[in-house]
């Protein structure tokens, strides 16, 4: 049997990784800004993190949601008191996707209405619901299309005041537009989403499945607008490469026995994985970090540049110049630093929360040495 052959593989195999560093199977060492997309929270093979699931593997891995889990109680006060939102419920699942299935499925749930409102250049995953709400036809199967989906222009009021009426169920948006290229929601444009919600009875959804866990220096990304969603979608950083997500939930919106369910979601190894990030995160002031180490690299990044950088924190993302299409292929195999990309031609950073300042300086000095040389070549 072959593998489905849907990825575009890079030739490397990583088989180590420590902190922010990666080695192949032939031993050489990569620096890794970008983190499996935005995966790695607290760096690779924490020793904390990985006591935390060895011990757990000794004592039970996993039952179903059939039996109480003291963990999952754990891991949702853990993070309500980090992230701020301890008067929320949490619903844990496997990954970002059933995080934003089951928050479309709750708002429909709530309102009994199935129309949704989603931005353009929107990604929010591969489930039914959660793709339907994805701008990209090509990754839309015609099974999936049959959901009412209304995409808008990110950060235009007008036009989602002009789409929102009375059969919308819910607004869905990204805290930060990750797959997109890193583009931000305008504070001034949430706060707006915030208002119409509340005055016509629509959930708003925010999906802060890359955005979130302290990459932005704040837990979410939306909290930079101060605002308080009904529906926050998580998943990604929570597990730092265990598969784990969640909904957190507004106290408002009750459930019901059978409302949601899942077989593997909260399992007990996952739960001693997210504790341990949550752990982490706070004991070693891993917002801040990511607050800190960010400022430098965008500020770094525009004057190598001398072009506009978007984003907040350690959510990166730049053009690459017109006369440096080879960026992200330069920076692997000349510098070994693994980047991401969106396409066309951006360049997305997206490294451990925990990023050195030395490291953060390798970077710097390889970005700044491709782009002088290409510019005097």
């Amino acid at each position: 049997m072959k593998l489905f052959d849907v990825y575009s593989l890079l030739p490397i195999e990583p088989v180590r990784a420590l902190g922010s560093k990666i080695w192949d199977a032939n031993g050489q060492e990569y620096l890794d800004l970008y983190g499996g997309h935005a995966v790695i929270s607290v760096g690779h093979s924490h020793p904390k993190y990985n006591a935390a699931i060895q011990d757990q593997l000794n004592k039970i891995s996993f039952y179903s949601n059939s039996v109480q889990n003291k963990l999952q109680e754990e891991l949702a006060e853990k993070l309500g008191a980090l992230s701020g939102y301890n008067d929320y419920s949490l619903f844990l699942c496997n990954s970002g996707a059933e995080a934003n299935e089951n928050a479309l499925k709750l708002a429909s749930f709530i309102t009994g209405k199935r129309r949704i409102i989603a931005m353009k250049k929107a990604f929010h995953g591969r489930t039914s619901g959660a793709v339907a709400a994805t701008d990209n036809p090509k990754i839309i199967a015609p099974f999936n299309a049959g959901h009412e989906i209304i995409f808008v222009p990110m950060n235009d009021a007008s036009a989602l005041d002009a789409a929102l009426d009375d059969q919308v169920a819910a607004i869905l948006i990204e805290g930060i537009q990750g797959v997109a290229g890193i583009f931000e929601p305008q504070p001034e444009y949430l706060q707006h989403l915030e208002k119409r919600c509340q005055e016509r009875g629509v959930i708003l959804i925010l999906d802060e499945v890359q955005s979130g866990y302290g990459r932005t220096g704040k837990f979410f990304a939306h909290q930079h607008a101060g605002i308080r969603p009904h529906l926050i979608a998580t998943a990604k950083g929570m597990g730092n490469g265990f598969p784990i997500g969640g909904v957190l939930i507004h106290p408002d919106l009750k459930p019901w026995s059978g409302m949601l369910g899942t077989t593997f979601g909260g399992n007990h190894l996952a739960c001693a994985a997210g504790i341990a990030v949550l752990d982490i995160i706070k004991e070693e002031r891993l917002m801040e970090n990511a607050e800190t180490i960010g400022a430098l690299l965008i500020e770094k990044i525009t004057s190598i540049l001398q072009a506009p950088v978007r984003g907040k924190g350690l959510m990166i993302g730049f053009d690459t110049p017109e006369h440096h299409l080879q960026l992200r292929t330069n920076l692997i195999s000349k510098h070994r630093i693994f980047t991401g990309e969106a396409k066309p031609a951006i360049i997305r950073l997206l490294p451990s929360l925990a990023l050195s300042k030395q490291d953060a300086e390798l970077f710097l000095s390889a970005l700044d040495q491709e782009i002088h040389q290409n510019a005097t070549a």
